[in-house]
């Protein structure tokens, strides 16, 4: 009879190491994996009773510890690690690539008129609202009101950054054009992230001690948290967006697309597609998940607070949220 799995594999943390960005590339190409989306609520649902179960002690019969990774990574994928609530399908993080790869390669192919940048625009800022609540940091709810400034903005944002560009553009080469959806999906994050966080600006995030032992909230870890994912959202779009307007611009003068003009959406998608199967769990990768600050780099009455409680505290860790 085999031996019952050990109830103390460490299943809080990534199964790779995350201080190196090796091993957060490897834990992060496991939770973007577009499978996931495939997931039927059956296996979400043995999968928290696997992880919710093993936390309190409770060993599934005949589970190995492969089998405990692989419900954690799944569970990981679909439940939030704040609130412990199932994150909306298309929010999670697993849904990036394919909701990505078709919105940014129409956003990319119908960007001449002012219709389509309007819809494009607005589609690509409803999903990214979408995101952006799905994976904040920390416990905290959201007003309606909060999320209709966050969202109105941003669509906002990004549409008069591409129409301005579009504008601009118009007495240059084409290939200068492509490049205008990219800019406005930048604008767009540097004003989308913020907003959809306010509260967390606003009144913090939770930090912890290195034992996950609860410190207060802080707006400055709230600050680098936000600031970390802007940078990795820009960049996990700019291998889809650069790339694939130099190819399209090059194909666009062979015969086979002058033939078949109707083929250019499909090979966007697919090219922009192909990037960020790669771009997203490389980019989340660049800084940990669970980020961290020194306490000297805290507010103030932080400060005072935690050395007074925690005279032994010198970091504190937070998620970052992606």
């Amino acid at each position: 009879m085999a031996a019952e799995l050990s109830t103390s594999i460490n299943i809080k943390e990534p199964r790779w190491d995350q201080s190196t960005f090796i091993g957060r590339a490897k834990h992060f190409f496991t939770v973007t994996d577009p499978r996931n989306v495939l997931l039927t609520n059956e296996q979400l649902a043995n999968a928290h009773k696997i992880i919710t179960d093993y936390r309190e002690g409770i060993v599934s019969p005949g589970l190995t510890e492969d089998e405990l990774w692989r419900a954690k990574y799944v569970f990981d994928s679909a439940f939030h690690p704040d609130t412990g609530e199932k994150m909306i399908l298309i929010g999670r993080m697993s849904a990036q690539v394919p909701m990505n790869m078709t919105i940014t390669g129409c956003m990319m192919t119908f960007y001449k008129t002012t219709p389509a940048v309007l819809f494009w625009q607005w589609i690509n800022q409803s999903f990214n609202a979408i995101v952006n609540y799905t994976n904040r940091s920390g416990d905290a709810p959201i007003t309606v009101s909060q999320l209709g400034t966050a969202y109105v903005s941003a669509t906002t944002g990004a549409v008069v950054t591409a129409l301005g560009l579009n504008a601009l553009t118009k007495h240059v080469s084409p290939l200068f054009g492509r490049f205008v959806p990219f800019a406005a999906v930048a604008a767009a994050n540097c004003i989308n992230i913020p907003l959809m966080r306010q509260r967390e600006l606003q009144h913090g995030i939770p930090i912890t001690d290195e034992n996950d032992n609860r410190l207060g909230e802080s707006t400055k870890a709230a600050q680098q948290a936000i600031s970390q994912v802007v940078v990795s959202r820009i960049l996990m779009a700019s291998p889809g967006m650069a790339i694939p307007p130099f190819l399209m611009n090059h194909l666009e003068k062979k015969a086979f697309l002058k033939k078949f003009p109707w083929m250019s959406a499909p090979i966007q998608v697919s090219l922009v597609g192909f990037c960020l199967v790669f771009a997203t769990p490389l980019c989340c990768a660049l800084f940990p998940q669970k980020s961290s600050m020194s306490v000297s780099r805290l507010e103030p009455e932080l400060q005072e607070k935690i050395r007074a409680s925690h005279p032994g505290v010198e970091r504190v860790y937070f998620n970052k949220g992606l």
